[in-house]
């Protein structure tokens, strides 16, 4: 199938990587000329706006949106909008706000064309794990977009299968679900991302008390120089509490158990107040999702070894680099 993809960061470009290696044939545009340069020379075919992008597509055409959310995504689904058909159907693959998808999908249906919103999870890890997809739209064109949403996802893989699902249908071992008309891709990843900041803090409050565990504070007979890196480790061999956070969290300590080259600052990336936002309107109490955000707004005024954690996970399944840092974090690219 073809399909055109429309940014071409972390993500983007190892996506059309997944693609072509299934065999689907990939058209790309960035702001980045050399971005577009490198993945053509790698087999895509390069454009040099949306305009050319559009004009390679053969109807009916799909094309996938992977930029920032908020204004650049916006920007990019208009434009393709403008120049797409009745039948045509833009993706967009983003963070997304699922309030601004059912705008958008209100819009574009005026005009025949169809929008569907795909909450994608996998970080830079995705090219060989795959990505695990939450999608919102109309039957007919998620329908249609069955075989790139098979290839970009990850299949059954060694998973063992959840008992009692041996007699159900649908796509959800395979890593992709559609949710429900537009928006509910992006709702339901918007709440996986909330949860995620709930996650991530009890292992960082968790860890956090571990290297306190040998405070002058204790009295001498309580004290517990612990091996925070050999902890982790065993956690991941059959341990309720085992986690793929939980792997990406025992690596970076391995790494350098102090975590020293992350300051502790956190960004949160929308998600998670969006969250919090639909537990007000929906009058749901999520007091540990609550609480993992406050403490990231904390983190940019004080700085603990928790928050150290916090940006150690943060790096490594997404490659996020924190700002005001006092140098990149080992294996970072400039």
């Amino acid at each position: 199938m073809q399909l055109g993809m429309v940014g071409l960061g972390r993500m983007g470009a190892n996506m059309v990587r997944r693609l072509m290696r299934g065999g689907h044939q990939c058209v790309v545009y960035d702001l980045n000329p050399e971005s577009v340069r490198k993945l053509a020379a790698e087999g895509a075919t390069g454009s040099d706006s949306l305009g050319d992008l559009a004009a390679k597509l053969v109807p009916p055409r799909a094309a996938w949106v992977m930029v920032p959310a908020g204004g650049p995504t916006e920007s990019a689904v208009m434009e393709l909008a403008r120049r797409f058909e009745a039948g045509d159907t833009v993706i967009d693959g983003g963070n997304s706000y699922f309030k601004e998808d059912v705008r958008r999908s209100r819009s574009l249906k005026d005009r025949g064309i169809h929008y569907v919103d795909v909450g994608t999870s996998g970080g830079i890890w995705g090219l060989e794990r795959g990505y695990c997809m939450m999608v919102g739209g109309p039957d007919e064109a998620v329908r249609r977009l069955d075989p790139i949403l098979k290839t970009l996802a990850p299949g059954l893989g060694e998973i063992p299968r959840t008992p009692g699902r041996a007699s159900l249908t649908g796509t959800a071992e395979e890593g992709y679900l559609h949710c429900g008309p537009s928006g509910a891709g992006h709702f339901v990843k918007m709440v996986h991302n909330g949860i995620e900041y709930g996650l991530m803090q009890a292992y960082a409050e968790g860890f956090d008390i571990f290297r306190n565990a040998c405070s002058d504070d204790l009295p001498e007979g309580y004290r517990y120089d612990l091996n925070l890196a050999d902890i982790a480790e065993v956690w991941r061999r059959g341990s309720v509490v085992g986690s793929w956070l939980l792997d990406l969290l025992a690596m970076a300590l391995a790494e350098n158990p102090t975590l020293s080259e992350f300051t502790g600052y956190v960004q949160d990336s929308g998600e998670g107040r969006w969250t919090i936002m639909a537990a007000i309107e929906e009058a749901v109490p999520a007091d540990v999702l609550s609480t993992s955000l406050y403490a990231r707004f904390r983190s940019r005024q004080e700085h603990t070894f928790a928050e150290k954690v916090l940006s150690a996970m943060r790096f490594k399944f997404g490659g996020h680099v924190e700002p005001n840092k006092a140098g990149p974090p080992k294996g970072s690219k400039p």
